[in-house]
């Protein structure tokens, strides 16, 4: 545990625009034999949510990744749930993608605001793939509504359009019933069930979304998906390049990838750590290793009270790691 206090450093970068109410991202980066690992949970998130992040910062300091079965993957854009005027802006900074996703269902704002939003990007980009994700924000007669609407545009699906998993199954079941032609994406109802495999036993999606960290790792996150059977999204949790370098080799390792990733977020910070950021390039992502820079650690480096805070979370965490009590 000493080692890892000694090496870890802590980063706050600003945020381009806000997103899940975050003006600054921070993150506690960890070296090691391997490179580095980014445990990165949202401060929110209580110690035993945040073990498996920390199991996968280990993994990627210590162990590294699989090997790939790809050289690079495609990745969509992400317009937050911002005002209509600024989503070309938004999508400016991605470049040539071939899918975005677009934030719906944030609090304080209406389904007429998320139509308006998706509607502008179907504009801007008439080919492109679109997705919305409403992280849980709806109940169901408010999905249905919504996501009926909402197919007018051509979802390729819609993530977490309510919070558990009766209501996934409960919205899925009502969209086939009204010949509503949308698919439906797990995932909280993946990363934050203590049995990420309900969803799929129960029938309440068409395909999950999987996040590395949150799932505690490049490897333990394979296996949940090759057990789920079903379709899946590799997304990123709003990571530094460090995190998104681990989602590239969860994407770069599964045998099938028939979705573009949600590992483009970087675009969405003001800065990083990396000397050359995992940015994409033709609406794809490199594999390639990352390059932390000791000038950006420092230019980035959190205020004094911010890093104790980080460093004692990480010893609660490492402690709970230890004694395996972990919701994935």
């Amino acid at each position: 545990m000493s080692v890892l206090l000694t090496g870890a450093r802590v980063v706050s970068i600003p945020m381009r625009v806000r997103f899940r109410g975050i003006l600054h991202r921070e993150a506690l980066l960890i070296p090691g034999p391997a490179g580095w690992g980014e445990f990165s949970p949202f401060p929110e998130y209580g110690d035993a949510e945040a073990a498996p992040w920390l199991a996968a910062a280990l993994e990627a300091a210590g162990e590294g990744y699989p090997k790939p079965v790809r050289t690079s993957v495609p990745v969509n854009g992400t317009v937050p749930a911002v005002a209509v005027d600024r989503v070309e802006g938004v999508l400016a900074r991605f470049g040539a993608v071939g899918a975005v996703k677009v934030k719906v269902a944030e609090r304080g704002q209406s389904v007429a605001e998320d139509l308006a939003r998706v509607a502008e990007v179907r504009r801007l980009l008439p080919n492109a793939g679109i997705r919305v994700d409403a992280n849980g924000g709806w109940d169901v007669p408010t999905a249905v509504a919504a996501l009926g609407a909402l197919a007018e545009a051509g979802l390729e699906y819609a993530e977490q359009p309510v919070p558990d998993i009766a209501g996934l199954r409960e919205v899925r079941q009502e969209l086939a019933r009204r010949d509503i032609p949308v698919l439906i994406a797990a995932d909280e109802s993946v990363r934050k069930e203590t049995d990420p495999l309900r969803v799929a036993r129960e029938d309440a999606a068409d395909l999950i979304v999987v996040k590395v960290a949150p799932l505690g790792g490049v490897r333990r996150a394979l296996e949940i998906v090759a057990a789920a059977g079903l379709p899946a999204v590799v997304s990123s949790a709003l990571d530094t390049s460090v995190g998104i370098r681990a989602g590239v080799a969860l994407a770069a390792s599964l045998p099938e990838l028939p979705y573009a990733c949600g590992l483009g977020t970087l675009s969405l910070m003001a800065g990083d750590v990396a000397e050359e950021p995992l940015l994409p390039d033709g609406g794809a992502l490199a594999v390639r290793n990352v390059a932390v820079s000791g000038e950006l650690l420092e230019c980035y480096a959190a205020a004094p009270e911010r890093r104790q805070w980080w460093l004692d979370r990480l010893e609660r965490v490492y402690g709970q790691l230890m004694r395996g009590d972990r919701t994935a």
